[in-house]
């Protein structure tokens, strides 16, 4: 497999403040389980902040990735050949192409607590998808990252 020009890896990971969330969830399961005796109130301490830590770990793990000829985001492959245009959205174009922009169609790796993306064209007359809506910290270099791959591959 060749590797891309300019390789690129993101992982889509949540804030901190969710790791406090998660740690409120678990005072909230001791609280919960406190007339029950101490014991099975240490246990709703830790079983709820690590039940509620690995859904915001899991959440937090969505990676986007250029790997050889191929862009990869959560649980879609497409091939670099197979993208067009790509559109850098700044916090205002990015709400508005999550809301009354959006194509049903589309693929959406949407993260709400990141408030940039990048919107890429789908040029694959066999695909449905009219475009990637991509939430990403860095747009700007998501973009250069794919254009170097399509410029390798030509």
């Amino acid at each position: 497999m060749q590797l891309s020009a300019a390789p690129y890896e993101e992982r889509l990971t949540t804030p901190r403040s969710w790791w406090l969330i998660s740690f409120l969830v678990g005072v909230s399961f001791a609280l919960i389980l406190l007339p029950f005796g101490t014991l099975p109130m240490l246990g709703g301490l830790v079983g709820g902040t690590a039940a509620a830590a690995v859904v915001a770990s899991a959440y937090g793990s969505q990676r986007i990735r250029i790997v050889g000829d191929s862009l990869i985001a959560g649980e879609a492959k497409i091939p670099v050949s197979a993208l067009g245009a790509s559109e850098v959205l700044d916090p205002e174009e990015a709400r508005a192409w999550r809301t009354y922009k959006a194509d049903t169609r589309a693929f959406l790796l949407l993260r709400a607590y990141i408030p940039t993306a990048l919107r890429v064209e789908v040029t694959d007359p066999e695909d449905p998808t009219p475009y990637l809506y991509l939430s990403t910290r860095e747009p700007r270099k998501l973009a250069a990252a794919i254009e170097a791959a399509r410029a390798a591959q030509a």
